[in-house]
C-alpha cells in the first residue's frame, strides 16, 4: 500500500513537472521581435530600356543621277571631314559647264563692247544696263553647272564611321539614292522612357543644379566603364503609352557603342521620408500585402498596407502605417489575428543593419 501511494506520488509530481516545462517552453515560443518602421531618405537604383543612337548619324545620298564611277572608302571605315566618299561620273557636268563657261566669255566681251559704245554715246543705257543682266543671267547659270559638278563628288561632312555601302561601282542612281550612312559616335544618347508617376517622382527628387548621373548597362550586362548624365527631358507625354522620354549623354571615346544598340540606363532615384519596413515582417493574402500591428495591449491587428517600392530587402509603404506603429518582424507565419504576444523591441535601425544595407 506505501509503495503504491510513493508510485502515485512520484508519478504526480513528474506529471506537474512536465506541465510547468511545457508553460514555460509555450511561454518562451511565444516572445516575438518587434520592431517599428523607418523614415529617412533614401535613393535607389532602377534600369530603364534604353535605344542607342549616335550624336550625329546621316544618311549619304546622290544629289545627281549618274553612274558611281568611284567608291573611295569601305564599310566600317572611320573618316574625316572632307574625305572623298563617293564619284559620280562627272563628264556630261563637265562638259555642260565648259559650255556656260563659254557663254559667259561671250556675254563679257558683248558688254564691254555695247560699255564702250555707251561711252561715245553710240548706243543708249538701256542697251549696257541689257547686256549687263544678260552677263549675270549667263553667270548664274555658270555657278549652278559648277555646283552639279561639285555634286559628283560626295565628301564627308564630319568625323564618323561608314555603314553598309548600297551600291557598286558602276551602278547607275538616280538623284536622291541612298548611298551609305555616316554616324558620329565619338558620343552617343541612349534614350528612355519613365512613366507620369515616375517622372513626377524623378522631377520631386532631383536638385534643380547639375545633372543627374546615369549608368549604362550593355546587352551583355557589363556597364560602360564611362558615366553618362541626364541631359534632357522631352515636352510631351506619349498619349498612346502615358510615358515620356529621357535622353542620357555618354562617352564613347573607344568607339565601342554604335548606332542602333539597345542597352539599359541605370540612375539613381531619390526618394524624401521613405517609410520603409523589413520584407520579412510582410504577408500577403490575395495579392494584397500586410503586416501584423502590435497594439497598445500587446495584441496583434493585421493591417492592410501599399508598397511603393521594393528595395533589397525592404519595402517602402506608400500608406498603411506610420513611423510610431509597432509592427511583427520576424513569426507572421506562426501567428494569427487578435494573438496577444510577449514580445522584444528591436530598433529598426539595428534591424537595417543586421540586413547589411546601411552604415550605422
Amino acid at each position: 500500500m506505501n509503495k503504491l501511494l510513493l508510485l502515485i506520488g512520484l508519478c504526480a509530481t513528474v506529471s506537474f513537472t512536465a506541465c510547468n516545462s511545457k508553460k514555460a517552453e509555450k511561454m518562451e515560443a511565444g516572445k516575438y521581435s518587434v520592431t517599428s518602421p523607418l523614415l529617412m531618405d533614401t535613393s535607389f537604383s532602377k534600369d530603364y530600356v534604353a535605344e542607342i543612337q549616335s550624336l550625329q548619324n546621316i544618311e549619304i545620298r546622290a544629289k545627281v543621277k549618274g553612274y558611281i564611277e568611284t567608291i573611295n572608302v569601305d564599310e566600317g571605315q572611320h573618316v574625316s571631314a572632307g574625305q572623298l566618299l563617293f564619284t559620280i561620273r562627272p563628264r556630261e557636268y563637265e562638259a555642260e559647264l565648259l559650255k556656260v563657261k563659254t557663254k559667259v566669255r561671250t556675254a563679257e566681251l558683248e558688254m564691254q563692247n555695247v560699255k564702250t559704245l555707251a561711252e561715245k554715246n553710240i548706243v543708249s543705257q538701256t542697251e549696257l544696263a541689257l547686256s549687263v543682266a544678260k552677263l549675270d543671267e549667263v553667270k548664274a547659270e555658270e555657278s549652278l553647272a559648277a555646283l552639279f559638278v561639285s555634286y559628283t563628288k560626295i565628301i564627308a561632312p564630319f568625323d564618323g564611321i561608314i555603314d553598309r555601302i548600297k551600291f557598286k561601282k558602276g551602278s547607275l542612281i538616280d538623284e536622291g539614292t541612298l548611298l551609305t550612312t555616316l554616324s558620329n559616335n565619338k558620343d552617343v544618347y541612349a534614350y528612355f522612357n519613365l512613366s507620369e508617376l515616375e517622372y513626377l517622382d524623378y522631377k520631386a527628387n532631383t536638385k534643380k543644379e547639375g545633372k543627374t548621373a546615369a549608368t549604362l548597362l550593355l546587352a551583355n550586362n557589363q556597364p560602360l566603364k564611362y558615366k553618362g548624365v541626364i541631359e534632357t527631358i522631352e515636352g510631351e507625354f506619349d498619349k498612346n503609352t502615358g510615358s515620356i522620354a529621357f535622353r542620357a549623354k555618354f562617352p564613347n571615346p573607344d568607339l565601342l557603342l554604335k548606332h542602333g544598340e539597345t542597352g539599359r540606363v541605370q540612375m539613381l532615384i531619390g526618394i524624401k521620408n521613405a517609410l520603409m519596413i523589413p520584407q520579412k515582417a510582410t504577408f500577403e493574402i490575395q495579392d494584397k500585402m500586410y503586416v501584423y500591428v502590435v497594439d497598445q495591449n500587446n495584441v496583434l491587428k493585421s493591417r492592410n498596407i501599399t508598397i511603393k517600392q521594393k528595395l533589397p530587402n525592404l519595402y517602402v509603404v506608400e500608406s498603411g502605417l506610420s513611423e510610431n506603429d509597432k509592427i511583427l518582424l520576424e513569426g507572421v507565419q506562426s501567428v494569427k489575428e487578435d494573438d496577444k504576444i510577449q514580445f522584444d523591441f528591436i530598433p529598426i535601425k539595428q534591424v537595417v543593419a543586421q540586413l547589411q544595407l546601411i552604415k550605422q
